[in-house]
């Protein structure tokens, strides 16, 4: 039966989809509001629809034995919902660890009856991109909090973790913290990053309120709350946890590796 992939036009949604070709799912299903965006592979089957508005989706479930959610907490409930009366069996979602605000995601799943996979990543190696511009223009990174230290992990293992846990029904139950292979400081990271493009990058440090002003240009609201999150992180370093490898049956990617193959974005 067809597996559907919700959020398939966003940017773990859409590797999820290559994750299951990769791993032989050959009746793969793409929800998404933008196909020719989503650049979608030929033999995909195409459903235009949001989570953001479940009100889309009933045609997009005819037929589908599992699905990923992709997160967005206020209409969560009513996707499954949707999802039950179709007679879908299980959904694997993207939420969080505790207190981020995307583990609201995890009781309506549950609460839905069906049966249920918890993916919990902690932050993405992709966030690091928010230094490229200062990194291309001054090879420099200012920033608060450079001891601050976390596990990030790269958005393609996230995908890959969704579609493995879609194609097999032993992970039903299971709720998984992902993280990458190692913890590093700030200051690490942009060294690793250095590393990656071949020239040194400075780590300068500055005050909180203007680490928080620097990034409400592109997060808006949410800058406050990004950077407090790292402030937390100084105290009380996030750990690595080995649930990824254990999903994939392989290591997970490094920062040094995802620096490596991203360099570009930085020179």
């Amino acid at each position: 039966m067809t597996i559907l992939v919700t959020g398939a036009t966003g940017t773990v949604g859409r590797l999820v989809v290559d994750a299951l070709l990769d791993r032989g799912a050959t009746d793969v299903r793409a929800l998404t509001i933008d196909p020719v965006r989503a650049a979608l592979p030929a033999g995909v089957d195409v459903a235009i629809g949001s989570v953001l508005r479940p009100e889309t989706l009933r045609g997009a479930f005819d037929g589908v034995r599992s699905f990923y959610l992709a997160p967005h907490p206020p209409t969560t409930a009513a996707v499954m919902a949707v999802a039950v009366s179709a007679g879908v069996e299980r959904v694997v979602d993207l939420a969080g660890a505790e207190g981020t605000g995307w583990e609201t995601i995890e009781p309506p799943v549950e609460e839905s009856g069906l049966g249920w996979t918890h993916l919990e990543p902690g932050e993405f190696m992709e966030n690091a991109t928010i230094w490229a511009e200062q990194i291309r223009e001054r090879r420099e990174v200012r920033d608060a909090f450079p001891s601050a230290a976390n596990a990030p992990i790269a958005m393609a293992d996230v995908a890959d973790a969704a579609a493995a846990c879609l194609l097999d029904e032993t992970h039903a139950g299971r709720r998984y913290t992902l993280t990458g292979p190692e913890t590093l400081t700030s200051v690490e990271k942009v060294r690793v990053l250095g590393d990656a493009i071949g020239a040194p990058v400075t780590f300068v440090e500055v005050p909180r309120a203007d680490a928080i002003a620097q990034l409400e240009a592109s997060m808006g609201e949410y800058a406050e709350w990004y950077v407090d999150g790292y402030a937390a992180l100084v105290e009380h370093p996030q750990a690595a946890v080995p649930a990824l490898s254990e999903v994939l049956g392989r290591p997970a990617t490094t920062f040094a590796q995802w620096a490596r193959a991203n360099a570009a974005a930085f020179t």
